[in-house]
């Protein structure tokens, strides 16, 4: 995945400012930067969340697998959707059972009549870490799960429909430090199938499990590189201010 030369607006408001970043596959790249900086904003780009705010506007190019996203004639909104999947700052499971939360995309998309949807349920709850701790109840209430069993659920509930990347804007931050631990082992084993976009704005996470750090400030990507080299080694002041706790 890439950008290039993104500026994007909410109306007159400037929120991202000329962003060229190439994303590497099978890894995980972490973007990090003080609050109201364009990180959510940045992240919501490959799979168009921000075309349903009023006002949303993009100027330059974001590719995957070298298709322009946001050029229409070339690509089904629905189906990008499907291919970039997101997880969010609070787990947000469906007022319905295990089951049919990780069962609803399938179903929506039409999986289920290529696959065995049983199949494909308990397929996707192994890949999340949840299948032994919910095989019992899958048809219990989702809500009945812990903080950290539900973020799981929607990690489940997105790798049912087989996508090739996921985005993850902060999806720990809700959670206690061992349902973080969870997730944070959880991403280094998904990394393997797929391709993790990850928002956070706690830095030791950041060094912990990505692979590529981008800092973004103000709008603009300030810095990017090997995450060893953006803690260790940062190339630009503003980059050093930030990781050291200085300002943000």
């Amino acid at each position: 995945m890439e950008t290039q030369n993104v500026n994007f607006y909410y109306g007159d408001n400037q929120v991202l400012k000329n962003i060229t970043i190439k994303i590497p596959a099978n890894r995980i790249t972490a973007i990090i930067g003080p609050s109201g900086c364009g990180k959510s904003t940045f992240l919501r780009l490959f799979n168009r969340m921000n075309d349903i705010l009023e006002g949303a506007r993009l100027e330059g190019k974001v590719l995957i697998d070298g298709v322009d996203i946001y050029d229409d004639k070339a690509i089904d909104v629905a189906m990008l959707r499907r291919r970039v999947g997101m997880v969010f700052q609070r787990p947000n499971p469906f007022p319905m059972s295990i089951f049919d939360n990780v069962a609803y995309g399938p179903r929506i998309h039409g999986l289920h009549k290529k696959k065995n949807l049983k199949e494909i349920v308990e397929n996707a709850l192994r890949q999340a870490a949840l299948w032994d701790e919910v095989k019992d109840k899958l048809y219990n209430s989702a809500m009945e799960l812990s903080g950290g069993q539900q973020q799981r659920l929607c990690i489940a509930r997105c790798l049912a429909v087989e996508p090739e990347v996921i985005l993850m804007d902060e999806p720990a931050s809700a959670l206690d430090p061992i349902s973080t631990l969870r997730i944070e082992e959880l991403m280094q084993e998904l990394k393997e199938k797929y391709t993790i976009v990850i928002v956070t704005h706690n830095m030791q996470e950041a060094a912990r499990v990505s692979d590529y750090t981008g800092f973004i400030y103000r709008g603009e990507l300030i810095e990017f590189a090997p995450t060893v080299d953006i803690f260790e080694h940062p190339q630009n002041k503003l980059t050093e201010e930030y990781i050291t706790g200085r300002f943000g």
